[in-house]
């Protein structure tokens, strides 16, 4: 049998390509979603003390960017650690609707969106990780990611359920993204609540919120990476996901 040199493959063309964080930083200061507690950190050790650094920390699983795993919503299905790890690697497809979201703030990504990007950029392949890039955390910092008005009423994009079956029954997709707190759009949460985010985690399939950085994304050619820890019987954890983009690609 051959041998094969993954990392010399590897360092042969990486210099093609270049890397893209799609995660936040998180905080106690970092946006969440309702009455979630801030991540706090407590330093039970220090280096000058004891000769190492050791840090306590508390923190809901649906924090920053962070993956919902089946179990979330669904009673009794997977949760983190048994999401596989060819799981964690896909195509990575960003559909661009920023123009649409600051024009109407309660933009609902539709079956017809989809396929307009489809006709530009070629059909959505099994297995990808398709994003709906927003705009949306420019909010994060110093802006309101629920976006109240004066009444304290939300107003949110999100994900159309329509084109969530689409993405999932039609295109086999293996996970979605986005950027807001929640997949549901104000205007779907308030007729039928969290019913999209219901949907995608009943497939068996992760989704990622709160992603960062789409805008420095391809629409196609990128791959996506997803990492978290491998937590017993969590529904969810802060993730750290980044893009593999071909630098051709650049904005």
């Amino acid at each position: 049998m051959a041998h094969v040199d993954l990392w010399s493959d590897f360092r042969k063309w990486q210099s093609e390509c270049r890397w893209v964080d799609l995660s936040c930083e998180i905080s106690p200061k970092t946006q969440r979603f309702g009455s979630f507690p801030p991540i706090t950190l407590q330093t039970m050790y220090t280096v000058p003390e004891h000769g190492f650094k050791v840090d306590l920390h508390s923190v809901v699983g649906q924090y920053g960017t962070h993956i919902d795993a089946p179990s979330h919503f669904v009673h009794g299905a997977r949760s983190l650690e048994q999401i596989r790890v060819e799981e964690l690697v896909m195509p990575l497809c960003v559909i661009d609707k920023t123009k649409e979201v600051d024009a109407n703030p309660e933009f609902i990504m539709q079956v017809a969106d989809i396929e307009a990007w489809e006709k530009e950029h070629g059909i959505i392949q099994p297995g990808s990780f398709v994003a709906f890039q927003s705009g949306w955390t420019k909010r994060l910092d110093g802006g309101d990611m629920n976006n109240k008005d004066a009444n304290g009423v939300d107003h949110t994009p999100g994900w159309g359920l329509d084109a969530l079956k689409l993405l999932f029954e039609k295109r086999k997709v293996g996970a979605v993204g986005h950027e807001p707190l929640d997949t549901d759009g104000s205007l779907d949460k308030a007729r039928q609540g969290f019913k999209g985010e219901l949907y995608v985690l009943e497939q068996d399939h992760f989704q990622v919120e709160v992603m960062v950085n789409l805008d420095k994304c391809p629409p196609t050619g990128a791959l996506i990476f997803c990492g978290f820890p491998k937590i017993k019987d969590s529904a969810g954890f802060p993730v750290r996901c980044y893009a593999l983009c071909p630098k051709n690609s650049e904005d």
